[in-house]
């Protein structure tokens, strides 16, 4: 029983790290999908001042229309990245929720042995106790005999 439990508690071990680990990698991907929208974001407004720039320079209606096809595909992209938002959220969210999930196993496995090992040293206490008191019940009736 205490070989099945300590191999329990180790599996919930690498369990609990691997959870860890996927929650770290989401929690990354997240952190890189703002990074990237962010970059988007910039660059849309970059590129919203040159057309401005370039619109008081004067444009042809084939560049306007050019510049402005461009633009229209980053606000595309944009939305597309907007989307992808609650993704990666999900997926921290979901990372979290294993990790507390395999968190609890572990510790539950802890106490299970922790209880099992009070037991344990608990009887073995009465066992001692009761060898001493055999011991010295031993001891008396052979003093009472002499």
């Amino acid at each position: 029983m205490d070989n099945a439990m300590v191999f329990l508690l180790e599996q919930s071990k690498e369990r609990e790290n691997q959870a860890v680990l996927a929650l770290s990698q989401a929690r990354a991907e997240l952190d890189d999908y703002y990074q990237q929208l962010k970059q988007i974001e910039n660059y849309r407004l970059d590129y919203c001042d040159q057309l401005v720039e370039k619109g008081k320079q004067g444009l042809t209606a084939s560049q306007y229309m050019h510049l402005n096809r461009f633009l229209t595909t980053l606000d595309e992209t944009l939305s597309k990245q907007k989307q992808a938002e609650q993704h990666f959220i999900s997926q921290v969210e979901n990372c979290e929720h294993n990790w507390t999930e395999c968190r609890k196993q572990r510790r539950s496995y802890e106490w299970l042995i922790d209880k099992k090992q009070e037991e344990k040293q608990r009887l073995q206490h009465i066992r001692e106790q009761k060898q001493m008191d055999e011991f010295a019940t031993v001891q008396y009736a052979r003093r009472s005999a002499n």
